[in-house]
């Protein structure tokens, strides 16, 4: 393996759109997947986007699959991440496989993020509009920079636009409640938030890296499964 896999596995995803997002090296006591080598894996590279740079080379890449693909941006997250593996010798990982992988956590691990009003997790200089895609498990540790303080955006926001702007409230201090937000979104009603989550984008950290309003219907059909 090349002496720094992280500039080797950036490179690999650069034709993408797909960017870096942080990594770990584990504890030796904590719980750890299985790395390339069946043995618990030493190491994470998460992988995502901030903004929608990714959404031109998915849209091409689109186009030219069957109608019938299933969960296309999986499908296609998972093809990119695997070059970004090959090129590292790593083992994919992604968000949907089963048993789920503690993604949140790692995320907030790497990056020193810490979640939303509305269960997101809110980036600095992203803000909301960004994603963790997969993740690249190594059986060998990494240099990795530690994370300093982390201005967290929704302490400093006194308003909370976003818990206001849920047309069902779905939205609370008890969590998120996904049912009635469904059956909204699915409804005669929800017209305005299947084309982007109202609360969402009613907040104002990060708001140049807002996804185009084609990026925001395809998630929330995703979503609502329509």
């Amino acid at each position: 393996m090349d002496a720094d896999p992280i500039e080797r596995a950036r490179a690999a995803l650069a034709p993408s759109g797909l960017i870096l997002r942080g990594a770990l090296n584990f504890a030796p006591d904590e719980e750890r997947p299985e790395g390339p080598d069946g043995a618990p894996a030493r190491a994470v590279i998460l992988v995502g986007n901030a903004g929608a740079a990714y959404w031109r080379h998915f849209s091409r890449w689109r186009a030219e699959q069957a109608a019938s693909v299933a969960n296309p941006l999986d499908t296609w997250s998972r093809m990119v991440i695997a070059r970004a593996a090959e090129a590292i010798g790593a083992r994919v990982a992604m968000p949907n496989d089963r048993p789920y992988l503690p993604f949140q956590q790692w995320a907030m691990r790497a990056e020193g993020l810490r979640q939303s009003p509305l269960g997101l997790l809110i980036h600095p200089r992203f803000g909301l509009w960004h994603a963790f895609r997969g993740a690249l498990l190594l059986d060998v540790e990494i240099p990795v920079q530690g994370v300093g303080e982390v201005n967290h955006p929704c302490d400093l926001c006194t308003g909370k636009p976003c818990l206001n702007a849920c047309p069902v409230s779905a939205y609370t201090a008890e969590g998120f409640a996904y049912q009635a937000c469904l059956t909204h979104v699915r409804g005669g009603e929800g017209m305005g938030c299947r084309t982007g989550c109202l609360a969402r984008n009613a907040c104002p950290h990060g708001r140049e890296w807002r996804y185009p309003a084609a990026v925001q219907a395809f998630h929330q059909r995703a979503f609502a499964g329509i």
